[in-house]
């Protein structure tokens, strides 16, 4: 079964209202999705970061609770055990991710949606 958030659509933002608002000056139509309440699947997980040029290591958020839990600095993941853990703890996924199209970014810092808005 597909997660709605497995669906690509004119341009999505997942999370951070200040990407929202920045897109928004810019004229971009936006729709936020909420990963915690329509998360991510594996597969959706390994098509950003392949579409970002990211590994899985690269998307973590090292404030989240569960990178400290889960001992991140100490262990050594896997790639798989990675994405697992995010799909699991979506708080470990940084953000935001916005998706325009085929195109994906970690809009970190906010200037990045820049490479969206061509």
């Amino acid at each position: 079964m597909k997660n709605e958030s497995d669906s690509l659509l004119q341009t999505d933002v997942h999370d951070k209202p200040q990407v929202i608002k920045a897109l928004e000056e810019k004229g971009v139509e936006v729709e936020k999705v909420n990963y915690f309440e329509k998360p991510f699947s594996k597969n959706k997980l390994k098509t950003f970061l392949k579409k970002m040029g990211m590994k899985a290591q690269d998307l973590l958020r090292k404030r989240a609770k569960e990178y400290k839990e889960l001992d991140f600095k100490n262990k050594k993941y896997t790639q798989a055990e990675i994405i697992e853990l995010m799909v699991k703890y979506p708080d470990l996924i940084e953000r935001p991710i916005v998706v325009k199209e085929e195109t994906v970014i970690l809009a970190r810092p906010i200037e990045k949606i820049d490479e969206i808005v061509k």
